[in-house]
Formats: structure tokens, sequence, C-alpha cells
């Protein structure tokens, strides 16, 4: 008998490119894609079940189908249709709640993955150089997805220590790029003028949207000799990019803004619908932040494709032309240095 494997949030391409990625594996026996809108791209051969995971009838839905392995994905910070904020977080929090009870009274489920955030950590002044999967954050997220991802993470790890024969495995992905990425974040770097906090350049590190479906693919499956993927691993491509270096990359001049000002303009720009510039965002981009991944490859046997840097490239290919050309934005930023007291490059004139 080969795996069944049930999938949420199957509605999004994420998940409908997860659910088409993993029929083709010869171990998968079925899938079943859950979510509570139906899906307006095709699923292959998976069986759709649309339900509410809010709902106490996702147990019936394990039940019915004897699935072993549940890959919840269904945790994200951005709205789908006319859904808001509040349904958003409904679905994080309360729906997890639901999924990991059902998961719990299954004789079946043997294997649990869930889609988490590097977010977790928080963005913060005293922040240490690079996030392990150990190391506490030094100050919560007090809102918005950072805070709703704290809060499925110890729903997770209690549901761990319940069922302690179920394997758990938790990606935290760092910020998800890609030609159809769909995210707070790739919102604001599509602006065509890039609002930044004044005085402060972050470092930043993205994951492409085909490793996110090759590491999932790997996560929901037996491990292989000398891996283990069961545990927590943070998820990014090599290296990092300071959000100048993004900028000049995607042609689109930057508006410094005093940090005070910076939650006057988030505010505008989510009334307006343009972007939701969370309060965490706007810490992220102003503090920055960056993980490690030593056990993303020792650990759990996983090497992306694609670098930050070639994550970035190929979502900015994909936005097509800022207002800018970045060959000419970058000579008039190094212009600029070459003006500074210090007569040379600073860290914001790295392309």
């Amino acid at each position: 008998m080969g795996k069944v494997v049930l999938v949420t949030g199957v509605a999004r391409q994420l998940g409908g490119r997860f659910v088409r990625r993993i029929q083709r594996d010869p171990e998968v026996e079925r899938v079943v894609g859950v979510d509570a809108v139906t899906p307006e791209h095709h699923l292959g051969g998976a069986d759709f079940v649309r339900a509410d995971i809010r709902q106490p009838a996702i147990a019936r839905v394990l039940a019915e189908h004897d699935v072993d392995t549940v890959v919840h994905l269904d945790v994200t910070g951005t709205p789908l249709g006319s859904g808001g904020r509040t349904a958003v977080k409904e679905t994080n929090v309360i729906g997890t709640m639901q999924l990991l009870g059902a998961c719990q009274k299954s004789p079946t489920v043997r294997r649990l993955v869930v889609k988490s955030s590097t977010s977790v950590y928080g963005s913060a002044s005293r922040d240490p150089a690079v996030f392990t999967e150990t190391t506490p954050p030094k100050s919560l997220p007090s809102g918005g997805f950072a805070k709703d991802a704290v809060e499925v993470e110890g729903y997770v790890r209690g549901f761990a220590r319940r069922r302690p024969d179920v394997a758990v495995c938790v990606l935290r992905f760092a910020n998800i790029l890609g030609p159809r990425a769909d995210s707070p974040l790739s919102d604001y770097f599509s602006l065509p003028v890039m609002p930044t906090v004044l005085g402060y350049d972050p470092r930043l590190q993205f994951v492409h949207e085909d490793d996110v479906v090759d590491v999932l693919r790997i996560a929901s499956r037996e491990p292989r000799r000398g891996t283990l993927n069961s545990g927590t691993f943070n998820i990014a491509g090599d290296g990092v990019l300071l959000l100048s270096q993004c900028s000049r990359r995607l042609g689109r001049p930057t508006v410094p803004v005093l940090l005070p000002a910076v939650t006057w303009v988030g505010s505008a720009l989510r009334t307006v619908g343009i972007t939701d510039f969370s309060p965490e965002q706007i810490r992220l981009l102003t503090h920055g932040r960056v993980v490690s991944t030593v056990q993303m490859r020792e650990t759990l046997g996983f090497n992306p494709a694609y670098t930050t840097a070639e994550a970035f490239a190929d979502f900015a290919h994909s936005r097509g032309p800022g207002l800018l050309p970045p060959e000419t934005l970058a000579k008039a930023v190094d212009k600029v240095a070459a003006l500074s007291p210090a007569g040379g490059a600073t860290p914001q004139s790295a392309g």
C-alpha cells in the first residue's frame, strides 16, 4: 500500500503545486486536497474535499480516507478571496487546533509536516547576527502572521508530546519568492516606490518557491539513510541581500522615512489596499533577519537549488522593469557614495 497524503491550503498556488508534484512520487498512492475554497487551478488526479479546517468535520475527512501523512500548508499571512485578517488568523490558529485534534484521534496518521515561518524569531535591534532553530527571540512577535506562527508552533509541540509515535516536521521558511509569490513582502517589492526606514538597511533572506515544493516532499516521506526529517528546520537560500540591493535590482527607488512616520505610511498603504504593511513587516524592514541553515543541510538533507540572490532575481524578472533601469540606479547610488566624507563605498552601495 502506498501513502495517503492529505494537504491543506490547496486553493493557493503553493498548495496546488505541491499536490500536483507529489502525485508523481511512486510511493504515494493517493493525495487528498482540502480547502474551504474551491481551487481555480487543477489538482491533477488528487481528490479534492471542500472542508473548512476550523470545523470538526476535518476529523471525518482523515478517517474516511485513511490518511497517514498530513501536510499542513494552510498557515499564511494573506487572505484568500474576500477574507480579511480575522479570517486568516482563525484559519491559522483555530484551524491548526482542529486539524491537530483530528490527527491526535486518528489511528492511521504517522507523519505531520507543518509550514511555519522564520518570522517566529521576530525582528529587533538586539537580535543575534544569525538565528539557529534553538535561539530564543529577543522580542516575541506582538501581532499579525508572525504571532500566528508562534501560536501554531506551540500547538504543534503539544501535539508531538501527546503523539510521540507521529513524526513531526516543522519547516520555518524564510520569505518565499518566485514568479508566483503572493505575500505582503512580494506586494511591497512590487510598489513603484518603496518606503524604507531612514538610517537602516536590513539583511534579508529568501527561499524560492520551487525549493519550497522540493523540501516539502523531503519532509513528507521516509528519510534517506543518514538524515532525519522530524524536528524543526530553518529553510532559506544561501547568502543575504541588503534591502538597498533589492531595490536597485528591481529598479525601484526608495523613499527613506523617519521611523515614527513609517507606521503612518503602513496604515495608509493598508487602508487603500496596496499592501499589508504590518508592524511586524516594518520591524523586518528595519532590523532584518538571518537564520542558520546548517540543520537543513546536515540533518534534513536538503540543499536548495536557488540562493537568496537567485530567488530574488527570478522574482524581479517576473515583475518587469521598475521606474529606473537597475544599472542607472546603481550608478546614481555609487556617485552619491563617492561624495560621502569617507569617500568610498558604504554597505548600501554594494550591488
